[in-house]
């Protein structure tokens, strides 16, 4: 087996109408498909990015809170890559987004920077 790249995230809504925004209208996320699926009470979104990688955002009644943050145990955060981390923090700020400060990768010397999505998912901008 050889595995090639990352195809998708997925990530569950508590608030569909307001994450739908958030990726398609701040982050600016390409609608590829939605659909509504009755037996399950849920939307399915599918995003893409430029390069084809793709976000799924669903919605599910209830769903449970998870625990969140940038160093919370299990998986960890969605990074996405970006020319200049701290111009694309400032326009996340300037649109009322929740952002950490720009960090420098102490390995490859490379900035990257959190932050959060309506539901407090930490995101990373990492610069390429």
């Amino acid at each position: 087996m050889r595995l090639e790249r990352i195809h998708h995230a997925a990530i569950i809504a508590s608030d569909y109408a307001v994450s739908k925004a958030f990726y398609t209208e701040v982050l600016g996320l390409r609608v590829v498909a939605e659909n509504y699926r009755a037996e399950r009470d849920s939307f399915k979104l599918d995003l893409a990015l430029p390069d084809g990688t793709q976000v799924e955002l669903f919605s599910f009644p209830d769903p449970p809170r998870r625990v969140s943050g940038p160093e919370a145990c299990g998986l960890r955060h969605l990074a996405l890559g970006v020319g200049d981390v701290a111009a694309a923090l400032a326009e996340l700020r300037g649109r009322g987004v929740r952002t950490e400060e720009v960090r420098v990768d102490e390995f490859t010397g490379k900035r990257f920077g959190f932050f959060f999505d309506p539901d407090d998912l930490p995101l990373e901008l990492y610069e390429l």
